[in-house]
């Protein structure tokens, strides 16, 4: 499946540091507005230590893990609705992402310039929440002059669709992000062709000082409420760490954690925050050749599951064999699951659970 967290900010909020750290893909990091022209890209392993028990296990050739990519876009500043800044590009490329990452600035620095002249993470949200808002406006009111043209004419669904995106419309003009809005999946088919920026999910990054990064700061605190309302989650991170924590090898990174009094990075709580708000789940298959992560929507059957490795595999579905983690570290090997009674044979109803480890059968 092809994920794409993009990561979003006002210049200089440590946007780039914190997707430097992310991928150790070296995008230009410097103190001035817009130093990242094109949206760079980094496929990031979603970390996992299920796949080290079960490599232990099997001892595979090889082992690869379930990834989501992340893209650095350049930033935005107030007026990218009517094309100020590199607003028309970044809005472009927004649209492609299935989740955003708003990192918010929580940190004073006098050797790093604020478009605003001072920290204040209200402004920083409000600029990028209004400039999405005015262009998902744009997008919906171009869509009311072509829905009501059929609406008049007394199409029933027409005259539906039309109600909807006039409620959507009148949220968006108050100020609100479209995803605040509650509708049914089934009423909000309308809105699919149209990608609605502020419908996206979204996670909110308080990038912090170096002191702040355990207890926070009355910034981290701020955000906290602001955001409150949206049932969103705010994770506290310092990008200059996290950069520095990336360059080194895992038995280092430890101890550095440790100088801090952090047990993991926050560069891991985020890539799989950005997971879990995705709603995804992993399965595994587990072969002398490979140990392999797939990840999957939460709530997906098995042939859903197994289209995932190949498409025949879906549409020639028989059955799928299942072990649960746990039973396969008691027992060891598959053949001695399979001898304990511990595979479920499982068919096309067969709601996959995160975890499973899996064995598909099938025939095209």
């Amino acid at each position: 499946m092809g994920l794409k967290c993009g990561i979003v900010g006002l210049p200089n909020v440590g946007k780039s540091t914190l997707f430097n750290a992310l991928s150790n893909a070296k995008a230009e990091a410097a103190n001035f507005p817009f130093c990242t022209i094109e949206p760079n890209v980094g496929v990031v392993t979603v970390p996992d230590e299920r796949l080290k028990v079960l490599e232990g296990l099997v001892n595979p050739q090889r082992v690869v893990p379930t990834v989501i990519e992340f893209v650095d876009i350049a930033g935005l500043v107030k007026g990218a609705s009517k094309g100020e800044g590199l607003g028309n590009k970044f809005l472009a490329n927004i649209r492609e992402v299935d989740a955003i990452i708003h990192v918010v600035r929580c940190f004073k620095d006098d050797n790093v310039v604020h478009v605003a002249g001072s920290v204040d993470p209200e402004f920083d949200k409000e600029v990028i929440d209004t400039e999405l808002q005015l262009k998902d406006l744009e997008s919906v009111e171009k869509k009311i002059q072509k829905v009501e043209r059929v609406a008049k004419s007394g199409d029933a669904k027409a005259k539906k669709e039309l109600a909807i995106l006039q409620d959507y419309k009148q949220h968006l003009e108050a100020g609100n992000n479209a995803r605040s809005l509650q509708y049914s999946e089934d009423d909000k088919v309308v809105l699919e062709d149209l990608h609605l920026l502020t419908d996206k999910p979204v996670i909110y990054v308080a990038n912090v000082e170096e002191t702040s990064v355990i207890t926070g700061n009355e910034y981290v605190e701020r955000l906290k409420t602001m955001v409150a309302s949206e049932n969103a989650q705010v994770i506290v991170l310092c990008a200059a760490i996290e950069s520095q924590i990336a360059e080194l090898d895992p038995e280092e990174r430890e101890m550095f954690l440790g100088e801090y009094g952090l047990k993991e990075s926050g560069l891991n709580k985020l890539i799989r925050a950005s997971y879990t708000l995705l709603d995804l789940i992993t399965y595994f298959t587990a072969g002398v050749q490979e140990v392999r992560a797939w990840t999957i929507h939460k709530g997906w059957k098995a042939p859903q599951a197994a289209g995932v490795i190949h498409t025949d595999f879906e549409r020639g579905f028989i059955k799928a064999e299942v072990i649960k983690l746990d039973d396969y570290v008691k027992y060891k090997t598959e053949a001695a699951c399979r001898e304990a009674g511990k595979i479920g044979i499982e068919g096309k109803e067969y709601i996959v659970k995160d975890g499973d480890i899996m064995h598909f059968r099938f025939n095209v």
